[in-house]
């Protein structure tokens, strides 16, 4: 077994605060009593960050991070235990507050995006999510900032987004995407009659719980109708190519609530065959096709679907703005004799990627425990301080919905957190050592005493 000398993952693990030295003490001699080891023996840090996530101290996410010497673990009030995946404006990552004991999802902006002009649209995201409040649009409860780190807390939803669950269960009956497309429809015209438009509908912004319930995500792109001339954004095509409207791509001035509805009549197509309308191609031929093509018949795909239902979705693909359905009521009206209560959905493979995402934002990487801040600790005072989409990003490449990702390579270490608060220094680690090694010098002369008395 592997000494424990310069070991970074137990002393970053008692400078996170995440435990205690009676935890790791707890951890340490669940270890030994499990595998019978020998006092001389000692424990690895695999076994010990195994053993501590099994007793439910840490998490499988925060032990990653331990071992890499990351002990920058929270946000403010916040404590990350999982990351979640890549949101429109930053990384998302999964977080309970310390006192309310509330899991959340916590959208980090990272620090090389952090710029004036990002950070105002970080805010204008944050403020046009707070006005909202529908059973089907993730709510926002919190925001603010650990030194340089933005961060905006949402309601945490378990589940997947519409798009991996198609991906790793096929097409969705009528009656299922019927119903997971209604309530999305539902939280739109909640947000058109705030005269806010979406302008990033897709299956990736769609979170579905195993239980069949829908909310829509990521309105970071949202538009506002009545201050267009505010928007940065305004007169830009925003969004994704798989899912923009003919308007979008003529003229983005020109961009209306029935835009909104071209996004999720795409959406739906995708959920009852599986294939974006436009597979393949650049997101320029994409764009293209959009405006002069008219996509497979869903029937090909899905032999299932009625007739009536692919008249949906034809209807909600007009490239016509003026003769495509007209409104998110409409919608929902039009589906709802298909939305019937279909019970949970499949849940093979409900989670995350197995990729992980880049760190976390940090303004000062001294947080982190490095190699050399333990080269001088000798083996005993180290034995005895061993003693877890909410969205995607918008701006994605035209195939994003047309190419699988590789799987089976190696998940590498997942992102840390940002350290955003004053560098730990050596003196701090020196100081725990110094403590730790007063009961350790009382244990090896109480050991010394015992052998010599044997004799």
């Amino acid at each position: 077994m592997t000494s424990s000398t310069g070991s970074i993952f137990r002393t970053s693990a008692l400078l996170s605060g995440l435990i205690s030295q009676e935890d790791l003490d707890r951890g340490l001699f669940a270890v030994r009593n499990s595998l019978s080891l020998l006092p001389t023996q000692d424990v690895t840090d695999e076994s010990l960050a195994e053993k501590l996530v099994e007793l439910g101290l840490i998490t499988t996410y925060q032990a990653d991070q331990l071992r890499a010497g990351r002990t920058k673990l929270n946000l403010g009030p916040y404590v990350v235990t999982d990351w979640i995946g890549q949101g429109g404006m930053g990384q998302v990552y999964k977080a309970v507050h310390k006192v309310m004991g509330r899991e959340c999802a916590v959208k980090v902006l990272p620090l090389n995006r952090s710029t004036p002009e990002s950070i105002t649209h970080f805010t204008r995201e944050i403020r046009t999510q707070a006005k909202l409040d529908h059973p089907n649009l993730v709510r926002a409860y919190d925001a603010g900032h650990d030194g340089k780190v933005h961060y905006f807390v949402t309601e945490y939803v378990p589940g997947t987004d519409l798009r991996r669950l198609i991906r790793s269960q096929g097409p969705l009956t009528m009656q299922q995407a019927a119903s997971v497309i209604r309530q999305a429809a539902d939280a739109l015209d909640y947000a058109h009659q705030r005269d806010l438009i979406h302008r990033d509908v897709k299956p990736g912004n769609i979170l579905v719980t195993p239980e069949g319930v829908a909310k829509l995500s990521d309105l970071g792109l949202a538009g506002c109708l009545s201050d267009s001339e505010e928007d940065p954004r305004a007169g830009k095509i925003v969004g994704t190519a798989d899912y923009l409207s003919p308007e979008q791509i003529r003229n983005p001035y020109e961009i209306r609530k029935v835009s909104d509805i071209y996004s999720l009549g795409c959406t739906l197509y995708y959920a009852v065959t599986g294939k974006v309308p436009f597979p393949g191609g650049t997101a320029g031929s994409k764009a293209r096709r959009h405006l002069d093509e008219t996509p497979m018949h869903p029937r090909r795909f899905n032999p299932d679907i009625s007739e009536e239902f692919v008249d949906i979705i034809a209807d909600m693909m007009e490239k016509d703005p003026d003769t495509r359905i007209q409104t998110a009521a409409e919608v929902v009206t039009r589906l709802e004799p298909w939305a019937v209560e279909t019970g949970p959905l499949p849940s093979r493979q409900w989670g995350k990627s197995p990729w992980t995402a880049p760190p976390l934002p940090t303004d000062n990487e001294d947080t982190d425990v490095a190699a050399s801040d333990l080269e001088d600790l000798d083996s005993q005072q180290l034995e005895n301080s061993s003693q877890v989409s909410q969205g995607t990003h918008p701006l994605v490449s035209g195939s994003q919905e047309t190419k699988r990702v590789r799987t089976g390579r190696k998940t590498p270490v997942p992102p840390p957190l940002p350290a955003s608060s004053l560098p730990l220094r050596r003196r701090q680690l020196w100081l725990i050592m110094l403590l730790l090694a007063i009961p350790a010098s009382l244990a090896a002369g109480l050991l010394l005493g015992f052998l010599l008395w044997g004799r």
